[in-house]
């Protein structure tokens, strides 16, 4: 880069749309703060404007209600954590070719999810305890988590059927209705498992979780379907 070229590109001034993507990044991660501590409903728009320092006529500009604030700020994230699960199992699906194993399957989808979250800063930790909380929340989270995870989830079932073609398709979703339950509370980092352990656990500790989580759900799927296929061949 010649000497010039270095000045202009020094020099250049922040565009207005430049100005606007950084705002709108500031309002996303005040809002995704405050909506992970106090929920949907215990936060108002002129708290997020506070918080960004900007007037609340300007969040009213860009969003008609909380609620659509709300759903830009899970959609902003959704599409990074979706794209990784799903590249991991693809890579996954093709290494094993055609020949999965279920504890191989959750693998690709959980250790990648934890890993974005553990390692992706307090965004990403403020995200985890949104996505507890509409994990949780009948009213408005399923709706959500429909919009936005319902493919990679169905990817993950696809190989799980691969891994264990006998077993029956509503044993695979109760399976994956307990694995999700055990990550949403893991991406939660409430705190309760450091004090029930008396501090041998920490809800920090996405390593820790890494070396089990997968392991001990396998194990509960694979027990299920085997118990189930006992209980089919003796009502034979």
């Amino acid at each position: 880069m010649t000497k010039p070229e270095k000045q202009v590109k020094r020099s250049r001034k922040p565009t207005k749309a430049d100005q606007r993507a950084a705002t709108m990044e500031q309002i996303y991660d005040a809002a995704e703060e405050l909506f992970s501590k106090r929920g949907l409903y215990g936060v108002t728009l002129k708290e997020v404007a506070a918080q960004v320092g900007v007037h609340q006529s300007l969040l009213h500009y860009y969003f008609k209600d909380k609620k659509e604030l709300f759903d830009a700020v899970i959609a902003r994230r959704a599409p990074v954590t979706i794209e990784r699960r799903m590249k991991a199992l693809d890579a996954y699906e093709r290494a094993v070719e055609g020949r999965p194993t279920v504890e191989g399957a959750l693998r690709a989808y959980l250790d990648t999810d934890l890993e974005t979250h553990g390692e992706g800063g307090i965004g990403w930790r403020h995200y985890g305890q949104l996505g507890a909380q509409m994990s949780n929340t009948a009213e408005w989270g399923a709706e959500l988590m429909d919009t936005h995870f319902d493919a990679v989830v169905l990817r993950l079932i696809g190989i799980l059927q691969q891994a264990m073609p006998d077993c029956p398709r509503e044993d695979l979703f109760w399976g994956y209705h307990f694995v999700s339950a055990g990550l949403m509370l893991t991406l939660g980092r409430t705190g309760r498992i450091d004090k029930l352990s008396g501090g041998l656990c920490k809800s920090d500790d996405f390593e820790a979780v890494r070396e089990r989580m997968a392991r001990f759900m396998a194990a509960g799927f694979i027990a299920t379907c085997e118990a189930r296929r006992a209980a089919r061949e003796a009502g034979q």
